[in-house]
């Protein structure tokens, strides 16, 4: 049965934050709000966990997975990022884009496709995961913890509150509730891995990324 923690969405409990991210060193895994959907995740470096995160949403050795740095600076770190690629990211971050960009040797393999050295990163615009991401000092695993009804589609946003806590609840170590409902829409991923950049799905925000890819 997982923890669940209550945490203000604006100003989120420093304890309990601190708490959180002690938890995920060790190898907690966890159901998180974004600024996007809600989010099963980890420590980006805690192996362990990151195979249960796999696990969890059925995922095979060779599906990608998407984290979360705290700033383009940051990015930096784990991802290669040519000027173009700069300029346009710095326009569009924190907010609700994925950006794919070649990967660096801190990027662990088990969260890349073995045959592409690629990797997803978002910077979130949200204060919860802001707040997690500096006391965790790793970026966090990010994928989709949205479940679908029998007929493929989302029921009520209420509803699927509660279905999803339940559903998690026996899998998580860690749940957050920041409070709110749950949102619907999923980022819009934006692909700098060849020689254009060009949006790979649109999501939310992905008017202002044309513009800014265009531009």
């Amino acid at each position: 049965m997982a923890t669940l923690y209550e945490l203000h969405p604006d100003n989120p409990q420093q304890r309990r934050i601190e708490t959180i991210a002690k938890a995920l060193h060790d190898g907690a895994v966890m159901l998180y709000p974004t600024d996007t959907v809600y989010a099963i995740g980890c420590d980006l470096n805690a192996k362990t966990a990151v195979k249960r995160v796999r696990k969890i949403k059925q995922l095979s050795n060779d599906k990608p997975l998407t984290f979360l740095c705290s700033s383009l600076s940051n990015i930096a770190r784990y991802a290669l990022v040519e000027d173009r690629a700069y300029r346009i990211m710095k326009r569009l971050i924190p907010g609700p884009y994925t950006f794919l960009l070649p990967a660096t040797k801190l990027v662990p393999r088990i969260v890349m496709n073995p045959k592409r050295k690629t990797t997803g990163i978002r910077v979130p615009d949200n204060i919860i995961c802001q707040t997690l991401l500096e006391a965790l000092e790793n970026p966090l695993i990010s994928t989709s913890a949205h479940l679908p009804d029998e007929d493929g589609e989302f029921p009520t946003i209420g509803l699927e509150r509660s279905r999803l806590f339940d559903a998690l609840d026996p899998f998580v170590d860690i749940i957050i509730d920041r409070g709110s409902e749950l949102g619907y829409q999923v980022s819009t991923i934006l692909d700098f891995t060849s020689q254009k950049p060009f949006i790979l799905r649109k999501g939310l925000g992905w008017e202002l990324a044309e513009e800014w890819i265009e531009g």
